[in-house]
């Protein structure tokens, strides 16, 4: 599915494409031909890795939740404490996860580009597997 409508989900400071961008948190931002675009200027496209890193897809105006739970997921997942590996265990042992992972790599976790995108329920549902 292409979406239309992204919002910044964290503050976004990187070099796009028509030249270093410094965009708040909150910023909408919307897909022009194949370019994510702010107020018409083309940054990045909407599948690329800046793309995943700063903004969610606010086709259905909850891009801010969306944002906020993807954050949380992969703090969580990063975080190295005595549950790392259980939570790691979990994700990897659930069906609903299985469907957000990349699965031309097999022996390591690379969330696919819909896990980005998915639905808040999805997200709420990953968030609480992890314990965030």
């Amino acid at each position: 599915m292409e979406h239309k409508n992204y919002i910044a989900r964290k503050r976004a400071r990187f070099d796009s494409v028509s030249g270093p961008v410094n965009i708040p948190y909150g910023t909408p931002l919307q897909v022009e031909g194949d370019f994510l675009c702010l107020d018409g200027k083309p940054l990045c496209y909407p599948e690329s890795q800046t793309s995943l890193d700063f903004f969610s897809q606010n086709d259905d105006g909850n891009g801010l939740q969306r944002g906020k739970l993807v954050g949380a997921i992969l703090s969580k997942l990063e975080k190295r404490d005595k549950n790392h590996q259980n939570r790691w265990n979990k994700v990897w042992a659930d069906p609903l996860c299985q469907r957000y992972r990349r699965a031309e790599h097999e022996e390591h976790w690379i969330w696919n580009p819909d896990f980005f995108s998915a639905p808040v329920l999805d997200l709420r549902r990953i968030a609480a597997l992890v314990e965030v």
